[in-house]
């Protein structure tokens, strides 16, 4: 009679630590993975990791982007971004693209944010014809 619609979410969980799990090593994995229990060593991905609440990481983390909710006792490297929510603890540096620290969120440690870098030309024709465009809109300004 109800139809349930499924909310659909970008990336589904892949992978699940839930509360009471031990992880100790190096850990790789693809895609998201959530973290409601304990992990130390070290975190590599491409993809996306979310310390929950109930999450502890005593670990280097490098990832797309990491989502912290939990503690986190070591530095974070994200290609895209780090997101720290009211509850969180990091302890550690930042080291990111975009990052964003909600209200009650508590970094001890510094944040070393990327410089994304400036667009590159495939020939000097298309940068010099910006410059021509350049130089024809100043040589406007002044006649006027």
């Amino acid at each position: 009679m109800f139809d349930k619609q499924k909310i659909e979410t970008p990336q589904d969980i892949m992978t699940f630590f839930g509360k009471g799990t031990h992880f100790k090593g190096v850990l790789t994995f693809e895609g998201t993975a959530r973290v409601d229990g304990e992990i130390e060593g070290e975190i590599i991905t491409q993809g996306t990791l979310i310390v929950g609440e109930a999450g502890v990481i005593k670990a280097e983390v490098t990832a797309g982007t990491v989502i912290v909710g939990g503690r986190v006792n070591g530095n974070i490297h994200a290609n895209q971004k780090i997101q720290l929510l009211p509850k969180s603890v990091v302890t550690g540096s930042l080291t990111t693209h975009a990052v964003v620290i909600e209200d009650g969120a508590i970094l001890n440690g510094i944040c070393e944010m990327q410089h994304v870098e400036e667009p590159v030309f495939s020939a000097a024709s298309d940068r010099d014809s910006l410059y021509a465009e350049g130089a024809n809109a100043l040589a406007k300004q002044r006649k006027k």
